[in-house]
Order: C-alpha cells, then structure tokens, then sequence
C-alpha cells in the first residue's frame, strides 16, 4: 500500500497503477475510520480496479475552530485498517499542500435560502465543495464513493461535479449503522460514556416520529439539544448535540411514520 503525503507522490502512484489496471476510484475521508468508511472501500474495490483512500482533515469546512481541533485523528489506526482493506494507494495530505496559497479561491453554492447544513454551519458546504473538487482534479477518479449518512453533501457534491463537468462519477453509499440503528460516524468516540447510550434515539426518533415536530420533541425529551428537524428530497433529516457532540442522521420517509 502506498502512502503519499505529496501531490506529485500521488500521481506518481495513480499513474503507475492505471497503466497496469482499468478503474481507478477515490473514497474520500477525514479519517477516523470506521465501519462507515470501511463499507465504502469494499464496494470501491468490488467496482473497480484501483483504490484510492484520502485522509485529510479539511479545515475550511470547519465554522467552530474548536470542533476542527477535537476532531478525532489517528492515522496510525486508520493506515492499519485500510491495508486489511486491501487499498492501493492513500494520501494524506498536509494542509499547506492541499491549500498552497491558503484559501484564495472557493466554490460557493447557489445563493438560494440555505438549509440544514447550508445553514446552521456557515461555510460547510463551500468548504466541502472546494475540497473534493481538488481532490477530484488530483486522483482523476472513474468514481468516487460518498456515504448517504451526509445526504445532503453527497448531493451537493455530485450536483457541482455535474456542473462543473467533472467526469468522476459520483457514487452514494448506504448508512452503515450499529444494532442499536445508530449511524456509523467518527463523531461517535467523542462521546463521553456516561451519556453515549442515548446516541441511539436519533435514529429512533426519525423513525417513529409522525412528523417533524414529533421527532424534535423526542429529541429533546432525551436529552438532545436540536439544530434542526426537516424534511427534502423524500427524506428526514436532523441534527442535533448530544452533550456537546454534533450528530446527524437522516432516513428515507417511507421507513417513517409520517402521516
């Protein structure tokens, strides 16, 4: 498995394994991998021929410093898991690679009202966009693999990639969750044990709620403090801090009560 910390190291790599392969795919992270991230890689590398793993935290997409710098990192642990996965290459950038010349430019969504993550998380979806257009340029995936947990940023990401004629497929990938229906997210070890046992009732609430309004007070009612509880794209989404962890989950209406 090659690590390359340098674009050039990367291309170097991805060139070398084309020419003695066909498919070659991205799964883009932030690292602090989990089943989540792992489902992806196996149907990245059941699809195609070459896979390619990011690891970077990416700072742009931050509107809370302090968020940015509790956010989990281990990389030891994440390299570990990803050569059982069998990929091929993964970069793990520095920051000042991926941003040379800090933050010059950007991508900004339509100026429409935002909603959900648009937001409540000033920047996000701009710095998400900018990120994965940049990884895009650099790997010239086939395909690259997002999972449906962040719905709204898998849709994001594959609308800019079609206007901006980026030729990677995007491709959505089902939430992974624990037995309890809680979604797979990095986010979930930074849970203090004393209140992770009511991480779960995110997932319940979106599904046995009849309605918005329902689910948020069930939310509240275990203890959660919401930022939001909507309804897009045939789907129920929330957001909502438990203690002061920010978790989202979101399931399509049909697997709802709604009435």
């Amino acid at each position: 498995m090659l690590i390359a910390r340098s674009l050039a190291e990367l291309r170097e790599g991805c060139v070398r394994l084309r020419a003695q392969a066909g498919a070659l795919a991205l799964v883009p992270t932030m690292g602090a991998l989990h089943a989540g991230h792992g489902s992806l890689v196996e149907r990245c590398r059941k699809e195609n021929d070459v896979a390619v793993v990011s690891i970077f935290v990416n700072p742009t997409q931050f509107n809370d410093p302090a968020d940015l710098n509790r956010y989990p990192r281990t990389i030891e642990a994440d390299l570990r898991y990803l050569e059982t996965l069998g990929v091929d290459d993964v970069f793990f950038p520095t920051q000042s690679e991926m941003y040379p010349h800090g933050y010059r430019f950007r991508i900004e969504p339509h100026t429409g009202t935002p909603i959900m993550e648009g937001a409540y998380r000033p920047g996000f979806l701009s710095g998400v966009m900018t990120v994965v257009l940049k990884l895009l340029n650099i790997v010239q995936a086939d395909r690259a693999y997002f999972g449906e947990k962040d719905y709204q940023q898998l849709r994001t990401v594959r609308e800019m990639a079609e206007d901006f004629f980026v030729p990677t497929e995007i491709v959505g990938c089902a939430t992974v969750r624990e037995k309890t229906g809680l979604a797979a997210s990095s986010r979930n070890a930074l849970l203090p044990p004393e209140i992770s046992g009511k991480a779960p009732a995110l997932f319940r609430a979106l599904t046995e709620g009849a309605s918005c309004e329902e689910t948020r007070a069930v939310l509240v009612q275990e203890g959660f403090r919401v930022d939001y509880v909507e309804e897009y794209w045939e789907r129920r989404f929330a957001a909502a801090f438990l203690g002061n962890v920010r978790l989202i989950d979101n399931v399509p209406l049909r697997q709802t009560r709604r009435k």
